[in-house]
C-alpha cells in the first residue's frame, strides 16, 4: 500500500523543464482565447489548424525583442502553410499597449498575428520570463521546444538556429535535436499582486 501511494504521488507531480519552471517538453500547450490582435480581431489557439504553431512572447519596448523583429519577419515569411507564428505581448506600459503594437505591426509589416494579453495570463501559463521567448507546438498542441530562437542576440553572430531546427524536425514528426534552451532578452514586466 505504501509503495502504491508513493508511486501515485510521484506520477502526479509535474516536473517542469530545465529552464522553464512551469512547463516541460511534452506538456499540453496552455490554450488562450479572445485575445485581441493588431488586426482588430479576437484570436484563440483553437482557431489555428496548422501542423506546427510557434508562439513567441515579445514586446515593443525591449531592445532584444527589437533586435529579433526582422528575424521574426524572415522566419514567418519562410515558413510553409503548415507553420503558424503567433506573437503575444503581455507588458502593460504605454509603449507596449495594443495601439502601439498596431503601429509597430504596420511599420514592420508583420506577416504574423500579434496579440495582446493585458491580463498576462498566457505568459504566466507558459512560464515565459523573457522577451523574446519561443514555444514550438506540434499538431497535438504539445510543447516540442521552448527557449531562445538561436544562440546569439546579434544576427550576424548566430551559429545555431534552435527554432528553425525544432520546426523542421516537428514537421517531419521527429523530436527536435535541442528541446529546451535558456531564453534571453528583457524580463517580462509582470504586474505584482497587490498585498
Amino acid at each position: 500500500m505504501r509503495t502504491l501511494l508513493f508511486t501515485l504521488v510521484l506520477t502526479s507531480i509535474s516536473v517542469a523543464g530545465e529552464f522553464n519552471k512551469t512547463l516541460s517538453v511534452g506538456d499540453a500547450a496552455p490554450a488562450w482565447k479572445d485575445l485581441p490582435g493588431t488586426d482588430g480581431k479576437k484570436h484563440a489557439l483553437a482557431d489555428l489548424k496548422s501542423d506546427v504553431v510557434v508562439v513567441v512572447f515579445t514586446c515593443n519596448s525591449c531592445a532584444t525583442a527589437q533586435e529579433y523583429e526582422d528575424r521574426l519577419v524572415a522566419f514567418a515569411n519562410a515558413q510553409p502553410g503548415a507553420v503558424t507564428l503567433v506573437a503575444i505581448n503581455v507588458n502593460t506600459i504605454a509603449e507596449d499597449r495594443l495601439d502601439a503594437m498596431k503601429k509597430k505591426a504596420d511599420a514592420k509589416k508583420f506577416p504574423f498575428t500579434y496579440l495582446y494579453d493585458e491580463s498576462q495570463k498566457t505568459a504566466r501559463d507558459y512560464g515565459a520570463v523573457y522577451t523574446p521567448e519561443f514555444f514550438v507546438l506540434n499538431r497535438a498542441r504539445k510543447v516540442a521546444y521552448m527557449g531562445a530562437m538561436d544562440d546569439r542576440t546579434k544576427a550576424a553572430d548566430v551559429k545555431v538556429k534552435y527554432l528553425e531546427e525544432a520546426v523542421a524536425a516537428v514537421l517531419k514528426g521527429q523530436a527536435p535535436p535541442t528541446t529546451e534552451t535558456r531564453a534571453r532578452g528583457c524580463l517580462i514586466r509582470y504586474k505584482r499582486p497587490r498585498d
